[in-house]
This record gives C-alpha cells, sequence and structure tokens, in this order.
C-alpha cells in the first residue's frame, strides 16, 4: 500500500473501530441517554446546534491559534536565551518546571479575577499558558546539546555567532521544535475550554459543554468533546505538515 494512502486510511479505520467499540459499550451496559451518550446520538445534537456549533468552535479556534502563536514566539525565544546560556538555563528552569507543576486549574479563577470581564484576553492567555512550557524546554535541549566541533569548525573558517545559529543551530533544533509543537497544540485547547468552561461569560466549545453539562444533555456534552478532538486533529496536522516542509529531512524510514 502506498505510504501516502496507508497514512490516510490506518487513521480512519482506528477511529472507526473506536467510535463502533464505544457504540458498543454503551449498548451492552444498556446505559441510558441521560448517563452516557452513544455514537448514534451525536448527529442529532450537531443538527440541532449546529449554528452554534459553527460560531462557538470559531471562537474557540481563533483564541487557541492566537495563544498557541504567543507560545511559540515566547518559547522559542527563552529557549534559545536557556540554550545559549548555562547561566539562564540553571536560573530560569526551577522556576519553569515549579511553574508547570501548578495545576492549571488553579490558576483559572485567578486570571478570570485578575481581568474581570476581558474574557478574549483571559481565554488566550491560558492557553498561552499552558503550551509555552514545552517549546521553550525542546528549544533549549536542542540548542544546549549542540556539538562543540560545529561551533569551533565554523568559527576557525570566520563564521559569526548569527551564522552558527542559522547554518547548524537552528536546523538541529527544528526536530525537537516541532515535536514540542505538536504537544503544545493539544495543550493550548486545554487551556482555551478551562477558561471557556469556568469564565461566567464564557463563549466557545466549552461554554457550550458546560451549558450541555447543566441541562444534562449528554449527547451534546459528547458531541462538543468530538468537535475539540476534530479542531487538535485538523490543528496537529497542519504541525505535521509544516514539519515535513521545514524538517523532513529529519524523518528517519522505519527499518
Amino acid at each position: 500500500m502506498n505510504k501516502h494512502i496507508r497514512a490516510f486510511v490506518v487513521p480512519v479505520i482506528a477511529v472507526v473501530v473506536f467510535l463502533a467499540f464505544w457504540e458498543w459499550l454503551v449498548w451492552f451496559n444498556g446505559w441510558p441517554r441521560f448517563k452516557m451518550a452513544a455514537p448514534s446520538d451525536l448527529p442529532p445534537a450537531f443538527e440541532r446546534h449546529w449554528p452554534l456549533f459553527l460560531s462557538m468552535g470559531w471562537q474557540t479556534l481563533w483564541r487557541t491559534v492566537v495563544g498557541l502563536f504567543l507560545a511559540v514566539l515566547f518559547g522559542t525565544l527563552l529557549g534559545m536565551i536557556m540554550g545559549f546560556s548555562r547561566t539562564m538555563r540553571d536560573a530560569l528552569y526551577p522556576l519553569l518546571v515549579g511553574f508547570n507543576a501548578i495545576p492549571k486549574a488553579t490558576v483559572v479563577p485567578i486570571v478570570a479575577l485578575m481581568f474581570v470581564g476581558q474574557h478574549d484576553f483571559n481565554t488566550v492567555l491560558l492557553a498561552f499558558m499552558i503550551s509555552f512550557f514545552p517549546i521553550a524546554v525542546s528549544v533549549s535541549i536542542g540548542l544546549s546539546t549542540l556539538e562543540p566541533e560545529y561551533r569551533d569548525i565554523l568559527r576557525s573558517l570566520g563564521a559569526s555567532q548569527a551564522t552558527i545559529f542559522w547554518k547548524i543551530a537552528l536546523p538541529k533544533t527544528l526536530p525537537e521544535f516541532f515535536g514540542a509543537l505538536k504537544v503544545a497544540v493539544t495543550l493550548a485547547f486545554i487551556g482555551t475550554n478551562l477558561m471557556e468552561i469556568v469564565s461566567p461569560h464564557g463563549r466557545g466549545l466549552g461554554a457550550l459543554f458546560d451549558s450541555g453539562r447543566t441541562n444534562s444533555d449528554f449527547p451534546l456534552m459528547f458531541a462538543v468533546l468530538i468537535a475539540l478532538a476534530f479542531l487538535g486533529i485538523v490543528l496537529y496536522y497542519i504541525v505535521v505538515a509544516l514539519e515535513k516542509i521545514f524538517a523532513g529531512w529529519a524523518e528517519r524510514a522505519p527499518g
């Protein structure tokens, strides 16, 4: 089978098997709709609330993308600082690890109270706060593990620090960067939806999920989860496509 066809068919088969197992599990246990929704219950929920899914889905998507974009900028800059300076790495790593260890659900009410009424800003901020850490760490590790022989050779040839970065350091860091970016995509969605659910003025798929929870509408709740999963998968594969363009040389064929 062609590798491009396989890359499409295998995930589709996995999703179909997962949905079939989910449907069977609900049927086998005899769970009523108010306790657990089955995949067959979701199309009516999507049809009934389709305008809301479009508007709320867009709200969630643009906030997540903006938060992720800011996380990429800040995380890359912070990673470069730590990667090129051992002193800064030793100083900042404990702070970053400690910050990342704090459950972000506990940060949500603090941010919401600090910036009352600024829902868009709050949501983007939380998406950013959750997703920048893996990017900063991956860039830092990629730069700090750069072989000194490469730098010495280029310096002996008269290369500047900027040339060393663009010719050696940046290409070496790209595989780690895109690996971290794949993780950051899902984390950004988590941050966005935490704020949308908790904020009293929340908008987006998180607020739609909370509406379903309030009304015990399990089909709507699970439909929102499926919509979130779909958006996450789309962004993930956009990152995969960018990785193939900019760091495809690092991909190893399976043995």
